[in-house]
C-alpha cells in the first residue's frame, strides 16, 4: 500500500502483443484501489503497410523495436500473433529481450493455431516460446496438463476474462425475438429473422446460429452445417421447433467451400445461409443476441473467445470435443459438448441446451437479459482475481522469482465462484 503524502510509484509498463484485444484489455486493472498496482498496456505500434487500426503483423515482435524502445516497457507480455514470422525472427526477438534485460510472459491460448492448417511451424513456435518464456500462463486445467508433459514445466491457470462490453452486453439490449440490431459500430447487421417463422413472436422458432466468418483454417465448414443441419432435422421430427441461421462473411478464404455451402443451403427449408461483411464487435453482440443457441464449427482449437461472448451475452454453447472448450464453463446447461462429426451426439448437445428454454420467445428474451445481469456480476468478482493473479505474475517476473507453479488459478467456472 502507498504510503500517504508521497509520489505514487511508477506503473509497470508492459509490451503486450497485441495490446489493444479486448482480452489483453480485460486482464489489468484500469483503475486500482491502491497506485502501487497499477499496470498500464503500451498501445500496439500502426505496423508498416497496415491499414489503420490493425495490430498484426505485431510490430513489437522485432529485435530493432526491443533496442529502440527497450526504456519504455518492463517486460513482455506475448498472447496472440507470433504466427506473423519465421522462426528465426521470434529467436531474435527473444534474444533482443533478454539483451535488454527485460522478462517475457507467455500466455499459450492455443496449442493449435486456429489461423493455420499445417501446425508444424506453430508447434516450434511453441516450444521455444514455453522453454524460454519467464513465466508461462494458460487458461484451463488440461492445457496446463498438456504443458507440463510435453515441456515439463508449470503453467498458471488463470481464466478467461469477459468479452462482452458494448450496449448489446445492457439488460435490455435483446431486439426482439429473431431480430438483431445495428450495432454501434455503424452498418446494419442482416436480419435474424429465420425462414419460415411464424410472425407471432410468443411461437417463434428456437434459433441455432453457426457463424463460419471467413472460413479460416480451423473452421470445418462443410462438416459441421451437414452435422447441424442432420441434428436439428432429427429434433425437428420430435416437435421441436427449431430454425438454422448459417453467418458467412462476405470475404472468405474458401471460395470453393462457400460455392458448396450456397447450393447445400438452398435445398434445406429449415435454414438459412446469411452473406455480410464482417461484423464489428458492436454488431456482433447484437447478432448473437438473436440466437438462442451457438454451435462452434471448429475442426481444432483449444480455447474460445467465441465461447466467452456468447457467455457473457447468455446464449448457450455447443462445443465440439476438441480442445478444452468444455473446460471453460463446465456448468450444464451453459456449455454443452459434442462428438465432432456426430449429428446423433450434437443432438444430445441441443436437447441439453434447450432444456431451460421456453416456447415463448419473449420469455427467452427475459432469460437472456437475467443471465447478462447475473454474470456481470459474477464477472465483475472474477476480474477482480484475474487482474491480481496477473499483477502476482508480472512482479515475480520482474524480481527473477520461483517459476509459474507458485501462482495460484484463478476461478473458472461460475459454479465454483457460487461455492466461494
Amino acid at each position: 500500500m502507498s504510503q500517504p503524502g508521497l509520489s505514487a510509484p511508477e506503473p509497470l509498463r508492459i509490451a503486450a502483443v497485441p495490446g489493444g484485444h479486448p482480452y489483453v484489455q480485460n486482464i489489468v486493472d484500469p483503475a486500482p484501489v491502491d497506485p502501487a498496482d497499477r499496470v498500464v498496456v503500451l498501445p500496439d505500434p500502426q505496423p508498416v503497410g497496415a491499414p489503420r487500426g490493425q495490430w498484426w503483423p505485431p510490430a513489437m515482435i522485432d529485435p530493432a523495436w526491443i533496442a529502440a524502445n527497450a526504456d519504455s516497457f518492463d517486460l513482455m507480455h506475448i498472447h496472440f500473433g507470433t504466427e506473423s514470422f519465421p522462426l528465426a525472427h521470434l529467436e531474435a526477438t527473444l534474444a533482443a529481450l533478454e539483451a535488454a534485460g527485460k522478462p517475457l510472459v507467455f500466455t499459450l491460448h492455443d496449442l493449435t493455431n486456429p489461423q493455420l492448417a499445417d501446425q508444424a511451424a506453430h508447434r516450434a513456435q511453441l516450444d521455444l516460446l514455453v522453454r524460454s518464456a519467464d513465466e508461462v500462463v494458460t487458461l484451463t486445467p488440461g492445457a496446463a496438463a498438456v504443458v507440463r508433459e510435453r515441456w515439463g514445466r508449470g503453467a498458471v491457470v488463470i481464466a478467461h476474462p469477459r468479452l462482452a462490453g458494448g450496449a448489446a452486453a445492457g439488460a435490455g439490449a435483446d431486439a426482439g425475438a429473431g431480430a438483431a440490431g445495428v450495432g454501434a459500430g455503424g452498418g446494419s447487421a442482416p436480419s435474424m429473422q429465420a425462414p419460415d417463422a411464424a410472425a407471432d413472436a410468443a411461437t417463434a422458432p428456437i434459433v441455432v446460429g453457426v457463424h463460419l466468418r471467413d472460413l479460416r483454417p480451423n473452421i470445418d465448414a462443410r462438416a459441421a452445417v451437414d452435422t447441424v443441419l442432420a441434428a436439428v432435422e432429427t429434433l425437428r421430427q420430435t416437435s421441436l421447433d427449431l430454425r438454422v441461421v448459417i453467418d458467412l462473411n462476405d470475404r472468405v478464404r474458401d471460395e470453393p467451400t462457400r460455392d458448396a455451402l450456397r447450393s447445400r443451403l438452398a435445398e434445406v427449408p429449415f435454414a438459412v445461409l446469411r452473406e455480410h461483411p464482417r461484423f464489428t464487435d458492436a454488431e456482433l453482440e447484437r447478432s448473437l443476441l438473436g440466437t438462442d443457441i451457438s454451435v462452434m464449427p471448429y475442426g481444432h482449437g483449444t480455447h474460445s473467445g467465441w465461447l466467452e461472448l456468447c457467455w457473457d451475452l447468455g446464449v448457450g454453447v455447443a462445443a465440439p470435443d476438441v480442445g478444452f472448450y468444455g473446460e471453460q464453463h463446465p456448468v450444464r446447461g451453459e456449455v454443452a459438448t459434442f462428438r465432432r462429426g456426430s449429428a446423433d451426439s450434437l443432438a444430445r448437445a441441443l436437447l441439453e441446451l434447450v432444456e431451460g428454454l421456453d416456447a415463448s420467445a419473449a420469455t427467452r428474451v427475459e432469460r437472456r437479459a437475467a443471465l447478462r445481469r447475473d454474470r456481470a456480476v459474477w464477472r465483475r468478482e472474477q476480474q477482480q482475481g484475474i487482474h491480481l493473479d496477473h499483477l502476482r505474475l508480472y512482479r515475480r517476473a520482474l524480481a527473477g522469482g520461483a517459476g509459474s507453479a507458485a501462482v495460484p488459478a484463478a476461478t473458472t467456472s461460475a459454479t465454483a465462484a457460487a461455492a466461494a
